[in-house]
């Protein structure tokens, strides 16, 4: 495979509305002025996040937000229109999942993590994880009224760090390198902002008003173990038979 970065397509796909800009879009910001191709999708639209809005009117406020935030990136916005707390592991959801990358054709994906807080992210770690491979599969059948051509192969798989870096437990969430994303910290910080419904759905359902704040402290703290002002944790799939050299890491100078 070609390391040039503008030859690369990477996609970030997570549960909702701010979780890219909350885990990973410090990394995306790199790897842009890399040169490299940024698609970023959302299974949900949040429609469960107002307690004044009704499902639909949420949903559209948080889609704008959403691609207010991928265009100040410079990626494309795609929401898969799951529904929040109803993400399932069925074959509709998994032909949706794999449609989605075979349209985009990523050689990079980044993803939820296997383990963290709430179902709709570890679902959708399953979902992405199992389209990774299925896509690439020219006879796995997607139904979809027009569909997109299989992917040439298997892309990179990466997960991002769990929300505060812990799991069910409070154990620490192990990740096999850290990004340095000192020098884009307030671009992401002002990407984040781009959400403001969910940090007043947050003060609102969970009594936290500090959602930058929180943001920057993790940020911090997960650079700061390694050498970093700032920095964002990955884990990389290395199943058979994904790749398993580390493209993220070789593009982004980690040894």
């Amino acid at each position: 495979m070609t390391t040039d970065p503008a030859s690369l397509k990477i996609v970030a796909i997570h549960a909702h509305p701010d979780d890219i800009e909350i885990q990973c879009a410090g990394t995306l910001l790199l790897l842009k002025q890399l040169g490299c191709s940024v698609s970023v999708a959302t299974m949900t639209p949040g429609d469960k996040g107002s307690d004044e809005l009704s499902s639909d009117e949420i949903a559209a406020v948080r889609r704008q937000e959403a691609a207010a935030a991928a265009e100040k990136m410079g990626a494309a916005y795609t929401c898969l229109e799951f529904r929040d707390l109803a993400i399932v592991f069925d074959n509709d959801s998994r032909r949706r999942v794999a449609e989605y990358l075979r349209r985009e054709q990523p050689d990079i994906v980044l993803t939820a993590p296997p383990v963290d807080y709430m179902c709709d992210h570890e679902i959708t770690s399953r979902l992405v994880r199992d389209a990774c491979f299925n896509a690439a599969v020219p006879n796995y059948r997607t139904h979809q009224w027009d569909p997109a051509p299989p992917c040439s192969a298997i892309p990179h798989l990466y997960y991002v760090d769990a929300v505060e870096g812990i799991d069910h437990f409070g154990q620490r969430h192990p990740v096999d390198f850290v990004v340095d994303i000192s020098a884009v910290l307030e671009q992401r910080l002002e990407l984040l902002a781009c959400h403001a419904s969910q940090r007043e759905w947050l003060q609102r359902q969970h009594g936290i008003d500090e959602y930058l704040l929180a943001s920057r402290r993790w940020a911090e703290q997960r650079g700061q173990e390694a050498g970093f002002a700032a920095g964002e944790g990955f884990r990389q799939y290395k199943g058979h038979p994904h790749p398993t050299d580390n493209l993220l890491g070789n593009l982004l100078g980690i040894q």
